[in-house]
Order: structure tokens, then C-alpha cells, then sequence
């Protein structure tokens, strides 16, 4: 059993860093060139801490999922949380794209505020059967309506 909760925990944390790997391959060539010259709010944070505060998130959502999958159950409760976990992941992983990749920062503003809906539906799914990974999710949510301030006034500002 712990071979499966250990393989369970690596594949939940590999599938979170591919997200946010494949997102920095559409992201990191943008940085220097189409992103530094949009007009930014002056509490825009350095370019460097955003990878900083994404890896530490998806870590955080890693486990949030393995506690899910491995410490309950298979219930509807459960199937509901870890649909809406997966949900928000794909809309996780369309914003880069979006944002960056097709330079379209008011379609990327409509992903983000269904991502932040995304996240706080996964939060009260989670609330009803595991409260640890529910708060495991709420700096993500704090940090997703922080970018989505941002992505809004990126979007008046240019």
C-alpha cells in the first residue's frame, strides 16, 4: 500500500510540474520580447518570481489531489472533487497559451476567471471530504485572483 500511495503521490506531483513546464516552453520566449513591452501596473511583481510561486502551487495542488485519490474512498463526493481538480488543471494549462502564445490577453482574462471559479468549486468539493487538501488549494486561489488582477489591468492598459 505504500508503493501505490508513493507512486500515487509521484504521478499527481509529475502531472502538475508538466503542467507548468509545458506552460513556461509558450511563456519563456514571450518574456523579453511581447511581454516586457506591454504597459504593466506598477505592482506587477519581477519576472522571477513567478516560476518560484507556480512550482511551490503546483506542489501544493499535487498533494491536494493525492490526498483525494489515496486517503478516500471512491465516492461521488470524491469523483466530483477530482473532476473539478482536473477541470481547473486544463484551464491551468490553456491560460499560458492563450496569454502568451497568442498574445490575446482579453481571451486570457475569460480562462482565468473560469479558472478562479474552476479553483473555488474544487475548494468546496474538497471542504466536504478532506479539509487539508481544501486549504492546500487556497494559496492557489489567492494567487489566481492576484494574476487575474493583473491579467484585467494588463488588458486596460493596453
Amino acid at each position: 500500500m505504500k508503493t501505490l500511495s508513493f507512486f500515487r503521490l509521484v504521478l499527481a506531483v509529475g502531472l502538475c510540474l508538466a503542467v507548468g513546464a509545458v506552460g513556461s516552453l509558450v511563456t519563456a520566449p514571450k518574456i523579453p520580447t511581447w511581454y516586457a513591452a506591454l504597459a504593466k501596473p506598477a505592482w506587477t511583481p519581477p519576472d522571477a518570481l513567478f516560476p518560484i510561486v507556480w512550482t511551490t502551487l503546483y506542489v501544493l495542488m499535487a498533494v491536494a489531489l493525492w490526498r483525494l485519490w489515496q486517503l478516500h474512498g471512491p465516492s461521488p463526493r470524491r469523483r466530483a472533487a477530482i473532476g473539478l481538480w482536473f477541470l481547473q488543471l486544463a484551464l491551468n494549462a490553456l491560460w499560458s497559451p492563450v496569454f502568451f502564445g497568442l498574445e490575446a490577453v482579453g481571451a486570457a482574462l475569460l480562462v482565468i476567471l473560469a479558472l478562479w471559479l474552476a479553483i473555488a468549486a474544487t475548494i468546496v468539493a474538497c471542504v466536504r471530504i478532506d479539509r487539508m487538501a481544501a486549504w492546500l488549494l487556497a494559496p492557489y486561489l489567492l494567487w489566481v485572483s492576484y494574476a487575474t488582477a493583473l491579467n484585467a489591468a494588463i488588458l486596460a492598459l493596453n
